[in-house]
């Protein structure tokens, strides 16, 4: 384990300038790295390619860090996104709503009747079955050129994305991009500053690089948010509702055992542990 004394100076995509950064340790061969001003997270890896790791195989049990079965989840997925949606509305009761990393299509199917819905999702196989089901997903990253073909939008959704993506403040700036005056930015990723985190260490549930690369704080959110001049509207740590055959699998993965038997698929399991946080970010009307 690497010594947190050492610090190294770093650009840091959340103050936009060079900040120390503290060597908290290593991870799957990872090297985790901190900002020491705003606390944002980052795992430096080698030859990591997102676009060979989310293939149906993450979703199906392929990968210790995906799921074990999306598909066989889907009853309790759709129950804990009828829970996000409603969180939606709060903050945008009804226009244009993209989902970035919208995997199988499940939010979007439920977002569908409320908004007029498109998504973006890297995994070719997943953003497939999103078109044949009749929702209109591209393939790829969350960039200029696809979030142009989508057009504007009032909302835009990452639910536990963010920290997959390589640039995850240029995705958000790209989102600003095309966002509508006053519209919203909703997302969900692990909060990097909670009591959770902080003990665990290299043990915490979501520290799995390479699948996770970014390790989120509010301050970091917020001190991007001030510099580009959107505003950090709220910030929770919901209750959510998780397939008991996720909670089995992932434990497995953490006690280093084989993958267990796939049951509990239909079982949802109301899990806080303060650890995972929602936040909103609005864009200014004018």
């Amino acid at each position: 384990m690497a010594s947190s004394q050492q610090h190294q100076n770093l650009d840091c995509p959340a103050c936009a300038t060079t900040t120390p950064h503290s060597l908290l340790f290593c991870k799957n061969g990872c090297h985790i790295l901190k900002c020491t001003s705003c606390g944002l997270g980052r795992a430096r890896t080698v030859g990591f390619d997102p676009r060979s790791y989310y293939t149906a195989a993450y979703f199906s049990g392929g990968h210790a860090d995906g799921y074990s079965d999306y598909f066989a989840t889907g009853d309790v997925l759709r129950a804990q996104f009828q829970r996000e949606l409603q969180f939606v509305r709060r903050h945008c009761p009804s226009g244009r709503l993209i989902e970035i990393g919208c995997a199988y299509g499940f939010f979007l199917q439920e977002a569908k009747a409320l908004f007029d819905v498109a998504g973006i999702e890297l995994s070719d196989a997943a953003a497939e079955h999103c078109r044949r089901a009749g929702l209109h997903v591209l393939t790829g990253a969350a960039d200029n050129e696809n979030l142009e073909r989508l057009g504007a939008a009032d909302v835009i959704v990452l639910l536990d994305v963010i920290e997959h993506v390589s640039d995850p403040f240029d995705t958000l700036a790209c989102c600003l991009k095309h966002l509508r005056p006053n519209g919203s930015i909703i997302l969900t990723t692990g909060d990097f500053a909670s009591l959770a985190a902080r003990l665990a260490g290299a043990h915490w549930r979501l520290m799995t690089p390479p699948q996770h690369l970014w390790f989120f704080t509010v301050d970091s959110f917020r001190a991007w948010a001030g510099r580009i001049g959107m505003s950090l509207e709220s910030c929770d740590h919901p209750t959510k509702i998780v397939p008991l055959s996720l909670v089995v699998y992932q434990l497995g993965r953490m006690l280093g055992l084989q993958p267990m038997v796939r049951s509990g698929s239909r079982i949802g399991v109301p899990i806080n542990l303060f650890d995972a946080m929602r936040v909103v970010l609005r864009k200014a009307t004018t």
